[in-house]
């Protein structure tokens, strides 16, 4: 009995020590058949650390490695990151995701709330101040003739309506002017016949009544007529001298009244849809600002630029304002009482707008958004958010990895034969 004692005692502590290392292996290095990582969480499968990202970044096993794709090494999904019932969204491709206030704190999430707000979006263009077309006007002698004086001698001169331009000689005048005469001499009523319609040729040919009532009253007629501006304004173009023979096709002086002028804007495209004929705007001209309000809007876009020409007038009684003077133009608009969000509070992936919504407990939702316009720093929300809910404004990225690594791992079935 006593020799085989020790021989009993030492298959009793081996039989021990193959229990210990079992239990020792199975407990620490496999669970299921996956490799664990000795953090004290069960770990169900090894993933590519891009597989949120879909094809090609798919690899999964049952050991730690590296993906064959790209080469990261391989990242754990412990059991404990399953998505709980309450995980499940609407948005495709997110889960929601609870983060703890100290870890809020220490990634630097900050929330903002959805409001109404009265949003104004502004818009900048370069514009140049124009003559207001309908005050221009044109000079043309309606008879042929020869420039015997001119009044007006140089472009920019300033000119009132009625004020002298050039004094011009026309045989067909002279011998209208005799013919006048003429018939005034016969009391009979053909002599007044050809009277009056010697004095309706004449009035044709723009002889002003002052002057036909004068020839008549002195009897002798007047060798030059002269023709006067009908504008207050100044000379834009003058293409007559001193002795020039002009025809009636010929455009003698063109004249502008500057009192009120326009400036032309280009806008772009993009900016033409919120953009409404009486909108208000300022331009900015010599470092004054003035109001203005927009009359018109180019029903044409330039090829070249992608602008359509937009239209605003402005009262000049100073004439501070030249035409073809470059001015800066800001135009308002009134975009209304609308839900809005800090811009920062938008996540734009191209194809669609996601915002996070906080919830109770450290949750926050992901929710699809439709956006509508950027104003100082805010965005316009015509769905998705409503007025006083929390989102998330800072960090909101580092939120949205969370949120898509859930989801995806949400997608990743335990993994059973082990990928090397």
């Amino acid at each position: 009995m006593k020799r085989s004692l020790p021989w009993i005692i030492a298959a009793l502590l081996a039989a021990a020590l193959v229990v210990v290392v079992v239990a020792k292996r199975g407990s620490s290095n496999d669970a299921d058949a996956v490799t664990q990582d000795g953090s004290g969480r069960r770990v169900t499968a090894w993933i590519d650390p891009m597989y949120s990202q879909g094809p090609p970044h798919v690899y999964k096993s049952n050991h730690p490695g590296r993906a064959p794709d790209c080469g990261m090494k391989l990242v754990p999904v412990y059991a404990d990151d399953a998505p709980a019932a309450n995980a499940s969204t609407n948005v495709n491709g997110y889960s929601n995701v609870s983060v703890s206030p100290q870890r809020q704190q220490l990634i630097g999430v900050k929330l903002g709330t959805a409001e109404l707000r009265n949003l104004s979006r502004t818009t900048r263009a370069a514009g140049r101040i124009a003559v207001d077309e309908r005050r221009i006007a044109q000079v043309h002698t309606k008879l042929e003739g020869t420039v015997e004086a001119l009044s007006v001698n140089f472009v920019g001169q300033p000119v009132r309506r009625g004020d002298v331009l050039l004094s011009l000689y026309s045989p067909d005048l002279l011998a209208t002017q005799n013919e006048l005469l003429l018939a005034q001499r016969n009391s009979s009523d053909l002599g007044h016949t050809l009277a009056a319609a010697a004095r309706a040729r004449l009035r044709l040919w723009d002889m002003s009544e002052a002057d036909i009532d004068h020839v008549v009253r002195s009897g002798k007629s007047m060798r030059d007529v002269t023709l006067r501006s009908p504008v207050n304004g100044v000379v834009l173009a003058k293409n007559v001298v001193l002795g020039a023979r002009v025809m009636p096709s010929d455009t003698l002086f063109e004249l502008g009244d500057l009192s009120h002028v326009w400036v032309l804007a280009d806008v772009y495209e993009s900016e033409l849809a919120t953009l409404r004929i009486g909108a208000s705007a300022q331009v900015v001209a010599n470092g004054q600002t003035l109001q203005a309000r927009v009359t018109f809007i180019g029903p044409v876009i330039a090829a070249q630029t992608r602008t359509a020409n937009v239209r605003l007038e402005l009262e000049n009684p100073a004439g501070l304002l030249k035409p073809d003077m470059y001015v800066d133009v800001v135009l308002q608009q009134p975009v209304g009482n609308v839900v809005a969000v800090p811009d920062s509070a938008v996540m734009n992936t191209g194809t669609r707008s996601v915002v996070f919504v906080a919830a109770s407990n450290g949750a926050f939702e992901p929710r699809d958004v439709i956006t509508g316009a950027k104003v100082a720093g805010f965005y316009e929300i015509r769905s998705g958010v409503a007025a006083g809910e929390r989102v998330v404004i800072d960090a909101n990225f580092l939120v949205d990895s969370e949120s898509r690594l859930k989801a995806a791992i949400s997608k990743v079935p335990p993994a059973t034969g082990g990928t090397p």
